[in-house]
């Protein structure tokens, strides 16, 4: 099963370009690389026509390197859908790279993520890796709120897209015995 990925943007606020501080930014470093720059994208993931994401970013830039890759530098919205096409999930981070042949997303600075359940998880960087059991993972600290007051902290964090059945490693935290953690 292969994900299949169209990229939609407003047609109006579209616009490809090569733009030159990007270009400056990567003949300093001593590479070459074509750099295409798109306005308002919207990516859509499906598997079997079925939508199972959506990426929105105000900026895409695309880096035709040996190793090509998607930068989000304005950051980026990850929207996650259920079997009935209802939104299960949802995560917001500051900036994000898509590496084109694995498809991997690193969400970085500021990330948050909620789940329709009202659980907050915060952390500096998640990981989507859509070919994993647990896509979501991140092995930096990650902060979970839950809707009844409960917050937890873990040095470690693997989750379906859902954020329905999580894990936190070497997890800490202040809530009562009785508090309903795992359900």
């Amino acid at each position: 099963m292969g994900l299949t990925i169209a990229v939609a943007a407003c047609s109006f606020l579209s616009s490809c370009e090569n733009d030159l501080k990007e270009v400056e930014k990567v003949a300093a470093k001593g590479q070459s690389a074509q750099v295409d720059k798109s306005i308002g994208v919207e990516v859509i993931y499906s598997d079997s026509a079925v939508v199972k994401a959506k990426v929105l970013t105000p900026v895409l830039n695309y880096y035709k390197t040996v190793t090509p890759y998607y930068e989000m530098p304005k950051g980026t919205t990850v929207i996650f859908f259920d079997q009935n096409q209802k939104e299960s999930s949802r995560i917001t981070s500051d900036y994000a790279i898509m590496h084109e042949k694995s498809r991997i997303v690193e969400m970085r600075k500021n990330v948050v993520g909620t789940s329709v359940k009202g659980d907050v998880f915060k952390s500096d960087e998640l990981i989507w890796d859509p070919k994993r059991p647990y896509p979501i993972y991140s092995t930096k600290l990650v902060t979970v709120t839950q809707p009844n007051g409960n917050v937890i902290f873990g040095n470690g964090f693997s989750s379906d897209e859902n954020f329905k059945h999580w894990e936190l490693s070497d997890a800490t935290g202040n809530f009562p015995s009785n508090s309903g953690l795992i359900e």
